[in-house]
């Protein structure tokens, strides 16, 4: 995915295979018994993904973007989960397992390779707040938003006030509309 390795790349690689082994899945997992739900966006998270073959499309990979290279790994069958960050330190631990770099992003790639998931993440055991079944969604299920009239798919309708409503029109929109008027679309012909 990428032309280069990051350090982020590194820790989400780490992440990824230090949960397979916390929850005892297999990774890079086969069937959707994984589910991951990282905190940023980025290198980091394209590696976890590879690492645990969790993505977006099998509704195995979830964005809540707090801005932290951290990730939730939970397993569909059990329910058990937990939460794995990078330690504060390692910037500076990083040197230890990369003496020969003079380079802070050079001594972070090579030290993170090399340094135990003790020194370099902190696992911590956590409860979901919403239900696995619920975050993964059901494939196939289909609703109108009775205000705005889009179709809402894999069970993320919300009903609200005896409403069927999509999360924008129950007040939980990422955008907002400039005009009510549609944007006219000019397709190419095909050669």
């Amino acid at each position: 995915m990428h032309r280069h390795l990051c350090p982020q790349q590194v820790l989400g690689g780490r992440m990824g295979l230090l949960a397979g082994k916390l929850l005892n899945i297999d990774v890079p997992q086969k069937a959707k018994r994984l589910l991951t739900i990282a905190e940023t966006d980025g290198c980091g998270v394209d590696r976890i993904s590879v690492a645990t073959n969790c993505t977006v499309g099998h509704r195995t990979l979830k964005i809540e973007d707090y801005g932290k290279i951290a990730a939730t790994f939970a397993d569909t069958e059990s329910g058990e989960a937990f939460r794995i960050v990078p330690r504060s330190t390692i910037r500076q631990l990083a040197y230890q397992y990369a003496q020969e770099q003079i380079s802070t992003w050079k001594a972070q790639l090579i030290g993170y390779q090399h340094m135990p998931d003790e020194k370099l993440f902190l696992v911590q055991n956590v409860k979901l707040f919403a239900p696995l079944q619920k975050l993964m969604s059901r494939p196939g299920r289909k609703t109108i938003c009775q205000r705005c009239g889009e179709e809402i798919i894999n069970e993320r309708d919300v009903f609200h006030d005896g409403e069927i409503l999509c999360r924008a029109c129950d007040g939980h929109a990422y955008y907002r509309l400039v005009e009510q008027t549609e944007v006219e679309v000019h397709v190419l012909p095909m050669i």
